[in-house]
C-alpha cells in the first residue's frame, strides 16, 4: 500500500526528504499514510533500512524517520528489526537490477507479532519483498507493508486501491534524480491531492503471498 503516487508534488516532497534534508515532512507523510491507508491493528513498526553508505552521507535514514513518525501516530513501538546484508543502493539501477533486490537479515522479535514494515518509495517491490521474507523467517506472524509513495506501473496506470490488503504497492519505474523543490507551501498542501488518484493498489502477487 502507498499513500501517494510518486509523481507531481508528492514526488517532490518525498525526494526532498531523501535528498534535501527536509526531515520535517516525515511527520506530514506519516500522518497521510495513517489516515489514507488505515494502518491500525499492528503491534510494532519497523522499516526497510537504506544502505549504510547512504545513511552516512545523508546523516539519517529517511525510512526510519517515516517509521518512527508513523509509530508515534499509531501509538505503538518502533524498533529496528532489519539490517542490510550486502548490496548497493537501489537508486539509479535499471528495473531488472532492482528486481533482484537487496538482502536483509532480521532480528527475532517476540513471536506472533503483526508488524508494519515502512519504506519511503516503492518502485518494483523487491526491497519490501526481501525485507518481508526476512521478518517472516525471523518469526514475525504477519507483515503489513506500506510506503509513502509508489511509482505508477509500466503502463502509467496508477489506480485507486479497492480494498485493504497485507502487501505492498504496485511495480514500475521512474527517474530518481533530485527534482526542483516545490514552493514553500507545497509541503503543507500536498495532502490535498485527490484521494481517488493518490492510493496505488497492492498488485505484487508475490508480496501478497509472502505476507
Amino acid at each position: 500500500m502507498a499513500a501517494l503516487p510518486f509523481e507531481g508534488i508528492g514526488r517532490q516532497v518525498v525526494l526532498g526528504l531523501k535528498y534535501r534534508n527536509r526531515r520535517g515532512v516525515a511527520k506530514q507523510l506519516a500522518h497521510l499514510m495513517v489516515r489514507r491507508l488505515h494502518l491500525g491493528g499492528v503491534q510494532l513498526v519497523t522499516w526497510a533500512p537504506t544502505s549504510p553508505a547512504r545513511t552516512r552521507a545523508r546523516g539519517y535514514d529517511q525510512a526510519e524517520l517515516l517509521a518512527r513518525a508513523v509509530a508515534k501516530e499509531l501509538g505503538v513501538p518502533c524498533r529496528r528489526l532489519l539490517y542490510r546484508s550486502h548490496g548497493a543502493p537501489q537508486t539509479g539501477h535499471s528495473r531488472a537490477e532492482r528486481l533482484q533486490g537487496p538482502s536483509f537479515r532480521a532480528r527475532s522479535p517476540r513471536q506472533g507479532l503483526r508488524v508494519l514494515l515502512v519504506d519511503d518509495v516503492v518502485t518494483t517491490g523487491a526491497t519490501l519483498l526481501s525485507a518481508c521474507e526476512a521478518l517472516l523467517q525471523a518469526g514475525v506472524a504477519e507483515v503489513v507493508c506500506a510506503a509513502a509513495a509508489a511509482t505508477p506501473d509500466a503502463r502509467g496506470q496508477a489506480r485507486p486501491a479497492q480494498s485493504r490488503t497485507v502487501a505492498t504497492a504496485g511495480s514500475g519505474s521512474s527517474s530518481t534524480s533530485t527534482p526542483r523543490m516545490p514552493t514553500r507551501s507545497a509541503a503543507s498542501t500536498f495532502d490535498c491531492t485527490s484521494s481517488r488518484n493518490a492510493v496505488l493498489p497492492a498488485s505484487a502477487p508475490n508480496l501478497a503471498r509472502a505476507s
